[in-house]
């Protein structure tokens, strides 16, 4: 995402719970952009860095995960409890992503501000590519139409 020229949005630190038997809580680099979240383990080299250096051996550039508002579905609040704010991402497959943050950090308020911003985008283009469309085929039956009205 920021490879294409996506800005940065917001930055810090989310804590996700891991899919394993343990679900334990994992500290996130995260990079709120206008076309998703960029989730990096705290060690790893910022996504700008990689274009120049290589990825060390030990940390893959797999391992840098995007979730792209196109796919994503919701983003829930479920609970604020103590100093944490839980949320989970639901993703369009209907796979269930949860994140807690400190409630000032207001993480959840700003991916579900950004994600409503890229729907709402994305649902201007298509009613103007329908337009344009629409337009299109409307062109070239109209002069016709009224050429034969006249020539009857």
């Amino acid at each position: 995402m920021l490879e294409s020229g996506c800005k940065a949005v917001k930055e810090g630190v989310l804590e996700k719970r891991s899919d394993g038997l343990l679900q334990l809580w994992k500290k996130k680099r995260c990079i709120l952009t206008e076309e998703g979240l960029l989730l990096i383990p705290p060690k790893h080299p910022p996504p700008q860095q990689q274009q120049q250096q290589p990825a060390p051996p030990a940390e893959p550039a797999a391992k840098i995960k995007e979730l792209h508002f196109s796919n994503m579905k919701t983003v829930d609040c479920v609970e604020r409890k103590g100093k944490y704010v839980y949320f989970t991402v639901v993703m369009a497959e209907g796979k269930e992503i949860d994140f807690r943050c400190a409630q000032e950090q207001g993480w959840n308020a700003a991916i579900t501000l950004q994600m409503v911003q890229y729907k709402n985008r994305q649902a201007i283009l298509a009613v103007r590519s329908t337009r344009q469309k629409q337009q299109h085929l409307a062109a070239p039956h109209g002069p016709r139409l009224r050429g034969a009205s006249n020539s009857a």
